[in-house]
């Protein structure tokens, strides 16, 4: 049985693209992510310790975002390594769109699915 902690729509301000203009300005991105874990000891206990800590998650997201970066394909696979050496997670999904990107579309962006589901 997998369980499935996620968050949606967590917005990070940082540095991104390819583009000159781009490299002078912070840009927003948005993150979901699904992250494959068992919920079962953490339920029965209603101990933290025994489940995904999505706040610090999202911390570690926003310190990686620090750096910039020219790809949003970049920063999926790093937040995706970074999620799967630092949490107790078998499998992460990460979806980032960059609203502004294009501007005759909602959002642009990337998701992809690492680890073991």
């Amino acid at each position: 049985m997998t369980d499935i902690v996620f968050i949606r729509q967590f917005k990070v301000q940082t540095v991104i693209g390819v583009y000159e203009w781009e490299k002078a300005i912070h840009q927003t991105l948005e993150f979901d992510l699904e992250l494959a874990t068992d919920i079962r000891q953490a339920a029965a206990t209603d101990d933290l310790q025994y489940t995904l800590d999505y706040s610090a998650v999202c911390d570690a997201i926003v310190e990686l975002c620090k750096q910039p970066h020219e790809l949003i394909e970049t920063v999926a696979e790093k937040v995706a390594a970074m999620v799967l050496q630092k949490f107790a997670t078998k499998a992460v999904k990460v979806t980032i769109a960059k609203p502004a990107a294009v501007p005759a579309a909602a959002s642009v962006g990337v998701s992809i699915s690492r680890g073991s589901w």
